[in-house]
């Protein structure tokens, strides 16, 4: 069995096309996007449409409640159940998003750093709290510059898990993570991503998020609002944002750009993190005529030869 997998930032066009092709072929998406497996967030993360979901079956979409835990050993476990299903049933699992964590997850297995430590990650909070979070960046910094290049320097979880792992073993965990990369994948696969010129892709984002908000974004942020502002659902991109607006804490206006400048962040780390994996071969949607032709071409040429 070989996985179709496609891949790319944010707003670049993949579930038009991924669609597109899934039609051709009797595919299944199994969904690669660790925000749409929240229930009730449904325009801020850009889930398909009811029209696109009756056309071709989506996995691992609307999965919890935003109030609850769900780990990317969950979208494992999950994505396996989806993909193993989807063979049995005779069609072609094809993976399909921006998340990758989560893509890692289900091609690599999971990184195998040592378990948490309550008390410890209490007390990296605290320090957040008291000195802020560019303090515990800095310190990953001196520690881990590798992975504070990865980092956001906003990413509080990611930034305590890298100096949790550092204090609890002694390793950086970029050096873990190494070790992570030279395992053998768990799935036979073919991986695409797709790209466009950056003023176009940020052109995109921003037609994107007008949309969304002509759409009823801020009416469905207000649904939630009743829920912790801590929650990792509620520190979704757009989601956070606009929380931020309804707590009065800026101008609607001021929330709307804040949302699109992130999001151009946002599919910059995305682009950066496929980019190292060599094994994801890249389309340029702004020259490639039929990009659906040619994945689905490229893709029986391998299976084939399986």
């Amino acid at each position: 069995m070989t996985l179709l997998c496609i891949l790319g930032a944010t707003a670049v066009g993949k579930t038009e096309i991924a669609i597109n092709i899934a039609l051709k072929i009797n595919a299944e998406i199994v969904s690669v996007d660790s925000r749409q497996i929240y229930r009730k967030m449904d325009i801020g993360t850009a889930k398909p449409t009811d029209e696109q979901l009756k056309l071709v079956p989506h996995h691992a979409i609307d999965c919890v409640d935003p109030d609850q835990y769900f780990s990317v050993a969950d979208y494992q476990n999950l994505a396996d159940f989806a993909i193993h299903d989807i063979k049995d049933r005779g069609k072609v699992p094809m993976l399909v998003g921006g998340s990758g964590m989560y893509f890692r997850a289900v091609i690599d297995g999971l990184f195998e750093g040592p378990s948490s430590d309550k008390e410890l990650r209490k007390r990296l909070k605290k320090e957040a709290e008291i000195f802020g979070i560019q303090h515990l960046y800095e310190r990953l910094k001196s520690i881990d510059p590798k992975s504070a290049d990865k980092i956001h320097h906003n990413d509080l979880m990611r930034i305590i898990r890298a100096l949790e792992v550092f204090e609890l073993s002694g390793d950086r965990i970029s050096d873990l993570q190494q070790q992570w990369n030279s395992k053998n994948p768990r799935y036979s696969f073919i991986a695409f991503g797709l790209n466009r010129p950056r003023d176009e892709l940020y052109k995109r984002i921003e037609l994107r998020i007008d949309k969304m908000m002509k759409d009823g974004f801020l009416d469905e942020v207000r649904s939630l609002a009743n829920y912790d502002r801590d929650l990792p659902s509620m520190n979704c991109l757009g989601y956070k944002e606009l929380l931020a607006y309804i707590d009065g804490k800026c101008s609607l206006d001021d929330a709307v750009e804040l949302i699109k400048r992130n999001t151009r962040h946002y599919a910059k780390r995305q682009l950066t993190w496929f980019r190292k994996d060599n094994r994801i071969k890249w389309i340029d949607l702004s020259t490639c005529p039929s990009p659906e032709s040619f994945i689905i071409d490229q893709f029986f040429q391998i299976t084939l030869k399986v």
